[in-house]
């Protein structure tokens, strides 16, 4: 037996190869270039707010070639990705970092809107449930009920659009009901 085939592994049985996690990355990051972006809405209302706050925190110009579509696209989490999702599960650090993020775009486009940012405020449990408040001063401008975290997402852009535009509304019409309460510190 010669030197070469002993440095190389055997493939497990079956004849599948066995790929790495970096191999597997890859072939994810490869598949995920291939997808066609989500389709762009007519006229959205809170995606640029949302697209705009995603590229403020890329440090490196990693997404300047991305369109806003496709750098929005994680957030689109279609009936049948949502469905292989198990039902029970820990969120990870991707969907949290979404979250997050859909929460502050929130907080800054009302605050664009009022001259009040609010902060918002996050308590989740390991498993995906808890609450998120956006505060403005003494006031909750939006509070919101968690569950699922995990399976985090929206059918489409335009839904994802429509769902910021709605707790936007929601906080800025709080914060004019009650512009005492949200610039009490």
């Amino acid at each position: 037996m010669s030197v070469e085939t002993l440095a190389q592994p055997t493939p497990p049985a079956g004849g599948e190869k066995k790929l790495t996690k970096l191999q597997a990355l890859r072939a994810q990051r490869a598949a995920a270039a291939t997808t066609p972006a989500p389709a762009w809405p007519d006229a959205p209302v809170f995606l640029p707010q949302l697209a705009e706050l995603i590229r403020a925190g890329d440090c490196c110009g990693l997404w300047d070639g991305k369109t806003d579509a496709r750098l929005l696209g994680g957030y689109v989490v279609d009936r049948e990705k949502r469905k292989a999702i198990p039902i029970l599960g820990e969120p990870d650090a991707r969907v949290l970092r979404r979250l997050d993020t859909f929460y502050k775009a929130v907080s800054t486009a009302i605050g664009r809107r009022t001259d009040v940012i609010p902060t918002p405020v996050m308590e989740l449990s390991d498993e995906g449930f808890g609450r998120v408040v956006l505060i403005a001063g003494r006031l909750v401008a939006v509070s919101r009920t968690l569950r699922d975290v995990h399976r985090f997402g929206f059918d489409s852009l335009q839904a994802l659009d429509d769902a910021g535009a709605t707790l936007v509304e929601e906080g800025v019409g709080m914060i004019e009901a009650h512009p005492d309460l949200a610039t009490l510190a």
